[in-house]
């Protein structure tokens, strides 16, 4: 089997696999462009990988599957950052909603003191 056939079926199944998880709504809908998009990439360049060398001689890169995976590590990188991004944000909110929910506990609290000390203080004498 060569290169081309191993590329195209490796690129071609990773993408397929990508499109079905987007699809059955596994991977989220907000990042569903992303992962089109790499599904994509993935299937063009498994079955056309003479692209990397045209880029690679454009850019002056002398050794083209270099440029392939640099690619990669930088798309990996800007993917951490977003979901870092993304996760402290969660965090930020989860914090915030924790804060309110003490702030109503609290308030709660005090409103049940209130109506206790209120009803108490109508309720008629009791005789002994």
């Amino acid at each position: 089997m060569n290169y081309t056939l191993t590329t195209a079926i490796l690129g071609l199944a990773g993408s397929l696999a990508m499109l079905i998880l987007v699809r059955r709504n596994i991977l989220y809908v907000r990042y569903s462009l992303w992962w089109i998009l790499v599904a994509l990439g993935t299937a063009v360049l498994g079955l056309f990988p003479r692209i990397s060398d045209i880029l690679a001689a454009r850019l002056g890169v002398s050794y083209p599957p270099t440029l392939i995976l640099v690619a990669a590590v930088f798309m990996l990188l800007v993917k951490i950052l977003f979901m870092d991004i993304q996760r402290s944000r969660q965090e930020m909110r989860s914090r915030r909603l924790v804060q309110r929910m003490a702030l109503l506990q609290s308030e709660m609290a005090e409103l049940r003191r209130q109506v206790e000390n209120a009803t108490r203080d109508d309720a008629p004498p009791q005789d002994k």
